[in-house]
């Protein structure tokens, strides 16, 4: 009995494996406790595993991988179709194992530590901005109750709030709550400060970070964001295909020959699709100022600003995978197409 396929339903400590020979027999059903996995995959002969990119899935992958296993990972709704029965772990397995030896399915790339290291800070960062974004709502909530109204944004809250905490007009209860808010507000920004000190750090020690900032709408913390999630660019056949991991093309209802396209698939990372089309609003803030053959210019001649964010985002996107598969290669601004020429 030659195992050649494995296929690991990954969990918090319960893992779900299912393998095959080399006729696609099923020869091997086994639960395994989380302690007793390395000890399970050390004594196997290498095979091909398959699992589904989830949480703890990049971990196991390198883990794997050192002991000589060829690991693929897979989107979740790619594994989906596959599933026979109802879902339960078994049958998630086999679903698994089956995937991964498909000829045409698509692949995740494996995160290294590094790259986990830095999505870690990005997933951070975020969230204590979700959370400043709360607070500051709160407050303007809390004061509206009262017949005071705040302009929406930090500033006008960092600007308002002092003074409004010095009116005796309000209950001496309120106006300490009001302190503690206040201070809270500041221990965020404080938080995020620091989060973006390492981003810049970690910017400024990679030369290809900072070449990706040479393009206008992408900063530091955008590049940052890219490399460390994309990982290796050549993954993508052109930049097109990176694009519409990003979400940024839009989707298809086509049938019987007639192409109908609708709006962008906003599939894959939000929170880079995010940063991109915001660093294309903020070039096109400023586009007015640009010769008037610019492209983004031309564009807004027909398009709304929304649209042309996108596009600007998606062409963005486009320029990144050509960044980072041609090293030599350096953003132009002058650049004109062959085909245009």
């Amino acid at each position: 009995m030659k195992i050649t396929t494995i296929g690991i339903d990954l969990a918090k400590t319960v893992f779900q494996i299912h393998g095959v020979d080399s006729h696609g027999k099923t020869v091997l059903r086994k639960k395994l406790d989380r302690s007793r996995m390395l000890e399970f995959f050390i004594k196997l002969e290498p095979c091909l595993i398959g699992m589904e990119a989830c949480g703890s899935a990049h971990y196991w992958a390198r883990k794997l991988v050192e002991m000589g296993h060829t690991v693929k990972l897979m989107a979740p709704q790619f594994v989906k179709p596959y599933v026979k029965t109802n879902k339960n772990d078994v049958a998630d397995a086999e679903a698994i194992c089956e995937a991964v030896s498909r000829p045409n399915m698509r692949f995740v790339p494996i995160k290294t530590e590094l790259q986990q290291a830095v999505l870690s800070l990005h997933r951070v960062r975020q969230g204590f901005v979700r959370a400043r974004t709360a607070q500051c709502n709160q407050i303007r909530g809390l004061l509206s109750e009262f017949g005071v109204i705040i302009a929406p944004g930090r500033t006008s809250i960092a600007k308002r709030l002092p003074e409004i905490m010095e009116r005796t007009d309000l209950p001496g209860s309120f106006r300490h709550l009001l302190q503690r808010l206040y201070d809270q507000l500041k221990g965020l920004d404080q938080q995020i400060d620091e989060m973006d000190a390492n981003i810049e750090q970690w910017h400024r020690e990679s030369e290809v970070s900072r070449k990706l900032t040479e393009i206008p709408g992408i900063g530091p913390i955008t590049a940052t964001a890219l490399l460390a999630s994309i990982g290796d660019a050549k993954n993508f056949k052109n930049g097109r295909q990176l694009a519409a991991w990003l979400g940024l093309v839009p989707r298809q209802h086509s049938s019987g020959g007639k192409s109908v396209l609708l709006g962008i698939s906003k599939r894959g990372d939000t929170y880079l699709r995010t940063l991109l089309i915001h660093g294309a609003r903020a070039v096109i803030r400023f586009a007015d100022s640009k010769p008037s053959n610019c492209w983004i210019n031309k564009l807004l001649a027909r398009k709304n600003k929304n649209v042309a964010a996108v596009a600007l985002a998606n062409k963005n996107a486009r320029i990144v995978w050509v960044l980072l598969t041609q090293q030599e290669q350096r953003f132009r601004p002058d650049y004109v197409p062959a085909v245009a020429a």
